[in-house]
């Protein structure tokens, strides 16, 4: 595979009315063209705010470190994505380049202008097809992502269909561009687990057919085992564990990745308790030194995890951890 994506050293700050918050720390990690990587973690962690940095969707409130660097790889030369400025130039990795399905379509489509004037729009704008052209590029890719009688639910509005076909049509808009990174801003948490299993089942043929890479974020690690080649575990903005998605599931070594782990609910024992990760996750404004978890950490070690931030070694060739336990003790 081809390398598609590297965002090195992300440091992303938002100015508040209660003084600058750190969203986003120091993250690092890079992407092959037909890879699937699962971000995951709790609600707060940064995972969204984190896939808008790629595209610089943050508001202008939003600041970036002078180290961040955002690259993606095309056929005809890197595109530095920090160095791009206004909306002309940003149009190459918006709805271009890069696409971005989000959680809730009703809120991403316009509700008084039908479903198909939209995603012709879209193509107009980012393609060199004209209005016919378009036309049935958005019927075509309707019928691909599997929603019956397309031609007539291309002149419907989003309030008109079903969960499930609204974010099969936004699906649709998003790869109607062919774009080379998909973005999913866990974009089955709203749907019943038999869409959810036909979306998966669709976005991994897409991967297959397109050869894009796609980062799945989601706090849904059942989702992320059977949709994604590798993982990477975010909390309170910080990366904590990386590697191939059956490695870190089968042998997590960050206690946050084993604590959302154990809070699965068990199906083979439906009497088991579930197992919650204890106290909740920090406010940005209150960011604790050193490890960002150990405030929530019953394998703290003291005063090492309380002053010093832990660094990534190495578990096993592909998997990485950051936590002082491992240093002290080695692989689990």
């Amino acid at each position: 595979m081809t390398r598609l994506l590297d965002v090195e050293n992300l440091t992303l700050q938002f100015d508040t009315d209660e003084g600058r918050i750190t969203a986003v720390d120091n993250v690092s990690f890079s992407l092959e063209a037909g890879e699937v990587m699962g971000l995951v973690g709790e609600s707060g962690s940064g995972k969204s705010v984190t896939a808008k940095s790629i595209m610089k969707l943050n508001p202008s409130n939003a600041h970036y470190s002078e180290e961040t660097k955002i690259t993606l790889h095309l056929e005809d030369g890197e595109v530095k994505i920090m160095d791009l400025h206004g909306s002309k130039e940003l149009k190459v990795i918006r709805g271009g380049a890069i696409s971005m399905i989000f959680q809730e379509p009703m809120a991403s489509f316009a509700p008084a202008i039908t479903i198909g004037a939209q995603m012709v729009e879209q193509l107009m704008i980012h393609t060199d097809m004209n209005k016919k052209q378009s036309k049935q590029m958005s019927i075509d890719m309707l019928d691909r992502v599997g929603i019956s009688d397309p031609a007539t639910r291309f002149g419907q509005y989003a309030f008109e269909l079903s969960g499930g076909m609204r974010q099969r049509a936004m699906i649709a808009m998003a790869l109607s561009t062919k774009p080379k990174l998909l973005i999913a801003d866990e974009p089955t948490t709203a749907l019943d687990v038999t869409i959810q299993a036909q979306v998966i089942d669709l976005m991994k043929d897409l991967v297959k057919e397109f050869g894009m890479g796609i980062i799945f974020i989601t706090h849904d690690l059942g989702v992320i085992a059977q949709t994604a080649d590798k993982v990477a575990v975010m909390y309170l903005g910080k990366l904590v564990e990386q590697g191939l998605v059956r490695e870190v599931l089968r042998n997590p070594s960050h206690p946050y990745t084993k604590g959302l782990i154990a809070a699965l609910p068990s199906l083979d024992d439906l009497d088991t308790p579930l197992t919650p990760i204890p106290g909740d996750i920090p406010s940005p404004l209150e960011r604790p030194p050193g490890c960002v978890f150990h405030t929530r950490c019953s394998a703290n070690l003291g005063a090492r995890c309380s002053t010093e931030v832990p660094q990534f070694s190495q578990v096993v060739r592909g998997h990485t951890v950051a936590c002082h336990l491992f240093d002290t003790e080695g692989a689990k």
